[in-house]
């Protein structure tokens, strides 16, 4: 499904696009590696095992506590 865009006019004057629904938190389904790109953090095997550890023990407040 193609998502609905939005034009707006931007302080230059150009147009740009941005999605009608913003998307924040938890509220799509996030893997171990979207949490350690979230935390701003390369992925490595052991932030992935430990974001697993977070996302068993904390569910979705694991991924709002970096994005709100």
């Amino acid at each position: 499904m193609k998502e609905k865009t939005t034009k707006e006019k931007t302080d230059d004057g150009s147009t740009a696009s941005r999605p009608r629904q913003l998307y924040t938190g938890s509220e799509r389904p996030f893997d171990p590696e979207d949490l350690v790109m979230a935390s701003g953090r390369d992925v490595t095997p052991e932030r992935v095992e430990r974001a697993k550890r977070l996302i068993e023990e904390k569910g979705s407040a694991a991924m709002e506590r970096y994005l709100p």
